[in-house]
């Protein structure tokens, strides 16, 4: 099943301010529409830079949000995936000085 992605107004908002990140950014859009991972050991068969990284949110729960490398590794796409539901929400796309 294709992923459905949430939030990409994040992208577009990005990519005005950053033009040299256009084409990286629909690349990725892209992958992940057509992708069926069921976990993050096969999306980084696409992305092997890619990192889940466990975010403590309180009273003792956590959320794994997963960094993808941009253009190069100019940018970090930030994620939130859900595997079983087949939805990948972007939070955010930073510099590395961001």
């Amino acid at each position: 099943m294709a992923f459905t992605v949430l939030n990409t107004a994040v992208l577009d908002r990005f990519s005005r301010k950053h033009a040299d990140a256009r084409r990286p950014l629909a690349s990725w859009l892209a992958v992940v529409q057509e992708a069926a991972w069921s976990n993050l050991s096969e999306l980084r068969a696409g992305f092997p830079s890619a990192d889940g990284i466990t975010i403590p949110i309180g009273d003792g729960m956590s959320v794994v949000v997963t960094v993808f490398n941009i253009k190069g590794n100019h940018y970090r796409l930030i994620s939130v995936i859900n595997y079983e539901e087949s939805i990948c929400r972007v939070v955010d796309v930073l510099t590395h000085a961001d």
